[in-house]
């Protein structure tokens, strides 16, 4: 299944579920679909994504040092699944927009 994130700022993104869920997680989101975020909370959530990405990104740096295998490498990494929707966020927080998601 797939999850659209849509905003007036910006065109749609469309994701698996399990990473749009993870990603609301990351936003501190309850994961409710539909839902939303209203403008107002738009920068808080577009600065938790952001720190949660650079955390996940950090302990993938360490764990790639300890040991990583060719398998590892050819994953698709946390930050270039969250990019979209971190521009979507900031274009939202730039214009004062909302940004909803629903199933596809």
């Amino acid at each position: 299944m797939a999850i659209i994130f849509s905003s007036n700022a910006t065109g749609n993104i469309i994701m698996f579920s399990d990473v749009a869920e993870q990603m609301l997680k990351m936003m501190e989101h309850s994961g409710t679909i539909p839902s939303a975020i209203a403008a107002k909370d738009v920068a808080t959530a577009l600065a938790r994504l952001k720190a949660a990405v650079e955390l996940s990104d950090n302990q993938k740096t360490i764990q790639i040092g300890v040991g990583a295998n060719i398998e590892d490498e050819s994953r698709v990494s946390i930050v270039s699944r969250a990019f979209p929707l971190i521009q979507m966020l900031t274009r939202a927080v730039e214009e004062g927009c909302g940004v909803i998601w629903r199933k596809q």
